[in-house]
């Protein structure tokens, strides 16, 4: 009988590790633990969010910080995306730290219901910092980066995603939106954007907030794809 199973994650290629609890008889299994190797050994990583963002003074096309949740610990995570012209009779769909078959889907929905041209072309998708990424409020920051890279143009400064997309086009609300807005404003971002809220909440000081109802507003709100 085992009372606790902890795994010990991490790529030998970054020098942070994530120790995370995947069953334990005497309490949750929703917490992680960020760990970063350094030259007296693992030394606790005690702000993650800066971990895994890379540097946001140059603003890039194509990239954007999801506001996401391990366990309940709020963690801001850059994503990265390349779309380019395919050589290919298939185009490649290579994903690196997200599930591909949540990008294919979510690739249908912003070609056929938002007019996004991605048939043809190759994505590239990546992850920073080798962490993976298992949470559907990922989408809304998957569909941002994508969106910016076709366009070639950079997403708003200072400004966090989260939101699952619908196969209808729709934006859904996704849990502890207050917690991540904490963690986004705690870091210095003044906007996310997000689906609207069944309940009302006041945003964090120094954060504002744009609520699109589905994927057709949130690509107006950013310029359209034009």
């Amino acid at each position: 009988m085992v009372d606790c199973v902890l795994y010990f994650e991490g790529d030998r290629s970054h020098h942070f590790r994530i120790l995370r609890g995947v069953k334990n008889r005497f309490g949750a299994t929703d917490e992680i633990g960020v760990f970063e190797m350094s030259e007296s050994g693992l030394q606790q990583v005690h702000n993650p969010s800066e971990l895994f963002l890379g540097d946001r003074q140059n603003r890039v096309a194509g990239t954007a910080v999801f506001a996401g949740l391990e366990g309940t610990r709020p963690l801001l995570v850059e994503i990265e995306a390349l779309v380019a012209p395919s050589t290919l009779a298939t185009p490649r769909r290579n994903v690196v730290g997200w599930d591909t078959g949540r990008l294919a889907m979510l690739t249908a929905v912003l070609e056929t219901r938002c007019g996004v041209p991605l048939s043809g072309r190759d994505i590239f998708l990546n992850v920073a910092g080798g962490l993976r990424i298992q949470e559907p409020a990922a989408d809304l920051a998957v569909a941002a980066a994508l969106i910016s890279s076709v366009t070639v143009k950079p997403l708003p400064a200072r400004t966090v995603f989260f939101g699952e997309v619908a196969l209808s086009a729709e934006l859904r609300q996704v849990a502890q939106a207050e917690t991540r807005l904490k963690e986004a404003a705690k870091l210095g971002f003044e906007q996310a954007m997000l689906p609207r809220l069944r309940n009302k909440m006041k945003p964090p000081q120094g954060i504002s907030v744009c609520l699109p109802a589905n994927l057709s507003e949130f690509i107006d709100s950013l310029g359209g794809i034009t």
